[in-house]
This record gives structure tokens, sequence and C-alpha cells, in this order.
């Protein structure tokens, strides 16, 4: 089932993201979702996320779906052309995998290949625009696809908590312009800059998810505050996964503070987008704390 359908009827929409495992080996992610995400909305699934080479999304998504899963494809434009994206995108349709999330992809030079030629022949916006167009029965060439052609539940992504938020609101509206059916969020940690955007953001009519890292240590909030932009994990939270290390490192210290975050973004939000980074177990804990 497409999430739009199911944001149009007021359901609030959780999803988690995996990563496929760099080698073709699967049955370990298979199980870890069947036990701690059957019961989600959605899986997203990356695509060699941070420039990572790991198992393909699509293979991922699939087997996903054969396990009665819903999966959300992410599909980059990092490797490959706008011939190529148009063919997954086919690829996904024939397989009935219909939600998608659109994204420019980290560079190479981030990720183990750093050697690799980066393609970026598309970019989010205009991907957005190419699923548009092969909906509409027509390739980006001007040509014809031949029967049904298909149809997804198109995603895309924003930073709410960037310091510059008319810059994310533009970007927003490009995306909306360009055939964006929904929205998840960078990472929030601040739910004041949260609810503050999405009061300008709600001007677009589009369903956002929020954003949700679950913190593990400390160490790990300071990196993200060097290294990701969009993200600021504010001191008294760092303090807090510092307090006490046995109880951060069992996971419970991040579980609380993303609850925490859940249950206040939640009124203003149609959605939450979590991302476990290896932490799938923790989600049913986390959902139940924030009252989802």
């Amino acid at each position: 089932m497409k999430i739009t359908e199911l944001f149009k009827q007021g359901e609030f929409v959780v999803s988690a993201e995996v990563g496929p495992p760099k080698g073709i080996h699967i049955e370990g992610l298979l199980e870890e979702a069947k036990t701690y995400l059957s019961g989600i909305t959605a899986v997203n699934v990356t695509d060699n996320q941070s420039s990572v080479m790991r198992l393909g999304s699509l293979a991922t998504c699939k087997a996903l779906k054969d396990e009665g899963l819903t999966p959300i494809y992410q599909l980059t434009c990092r490797d490959r052309n706008r011939i190529a994206l148009q063919s997954d995108l086919l690829s996904a349709a024939m397989l009935g995998i219909d939600n998608i999330l659109c994204l420019t992809g980290d560079h190479t030079k981030m990720g183990d290949h750093p050697q690799a030629k980066p393609v970026f022949d598309l970019d989010s916006v205009s991907l957005l625009h190419t699923v548009k167009q092969l909906e509409s029965g027509v390739d980006l060439g001007g040509n014809e696809l031949v029967g049904e052609p298909p149809k997804f539940a198109k995603g895309a992504v924003v930073s709410p908590c960037s310091d510059s938020v008319d810059a994310q609101l533009a970007k927003m509206e490009r995306k909306v312009m360009a055939g964006a059916d929904y929205f998840q969020t960078q990472a929030v940690y601040e739910p004041e800059k949260f609810i503050k955007f999405m009061e300008k953001a709600s001007q677009f009519g589009k369903p956002v998810q929020l954003g949700i890292v679950i913190p593990k240590s400390a160490g790990m909030a300071k990196f993200m505050n060097k290294n990701v932009a969009g993200i600021h994990v504010p001191d008294e939270m760092i303090e807090e996964l510092a307090k006490d290390k046995e109880k951060t490192k069992a996971g419970i210290t991040g579980v609380e503070i993303a609850a925490r975050i859940i249950k206040k973004c939640k009124p203003y939000c149609q959605g939450v987008h979590i991302m476990a980074l290896g932490w799938e177990s923790k989600v049913p804990d986390l959902l139940k704390l924030a009252e989802i």
C-alpha cells in the first residue's frame, strides 16, 4: 500500500530505516525487521548510505516485501545517470514497490570507494520531476512508455533544524512543485525549532514525518554536532547521555530522549521516521514510551 493513502486517512505513519549488508546474506536483516519492525507502517531501505558500497536497496526492498513488510525504496542520484534512474524506477514498479524516497546522495569521497566517479546527472528535485514524468506515461527523452505507467508515493527530505529555515522552506517548496507527496526530516533534537518550522511548512499541505535518530552516546552526539549539517544536539542532552554510562550503553537513555522528542513534536507532524542505526531492537520500546 502507498503510504500516501494512509496519510490521507489521517493515520500517524511510522517508518524505520535499515541498511542492507555489505554482502549477499540478508537473513539477519530480514529476521530483525520481522521481529522488531513488523508493527510499523513501512521500512526505509538506504541506498549505499554515506557512499559505502552495500547490497542494493531495490533487491532488499523486494526481499522485505516478500516477507510481508512495506518497503520504502531510497533512490540516490550519486551513482546513476537519468537512464539508470528511470530504469530502476520502472523495475521497482514492476516488483510492486510503490513507495520511494528521492535523494541526491552523499559524495563518493565520503565512502569506502573515494576514487569512484560520482554521477549526479540529476538531483533530488529533478529526480522527483523525473518520477512525475514517468507517471504521465512519458520518459525524460519524450518517449511514451508501453502500457500502464507507474504510480508512486513520492517522498523527499527536509532539514527543519537547519540554521537557515528560509532556505529549507524554499527547498521544500521546490520539491513540492516537482511532485513530492510527503517528507521525512533530518534528525531532530530541538523540538522548539521543529515546531516553528512546521508552522511555516504547513502552507505546503504535505504530510511530514519527524526524523529521529536514537542517540547512542555523548560521543555520538558530539560527532553529529561537528559533522552532520542540520543537526544540533543540545548540551543538556549530551550531559544526560554522559551522566549514567551503563544506562546509556543499554540504550535506555537514548530511547528516553527520543521518546520525549516524539511526544513534544507529535501534534505538529503526520508521522515519525526512526533511524535506529543498528538499534532496531529498541524501536518497539521507543514507540511504547512515546505512546504511539
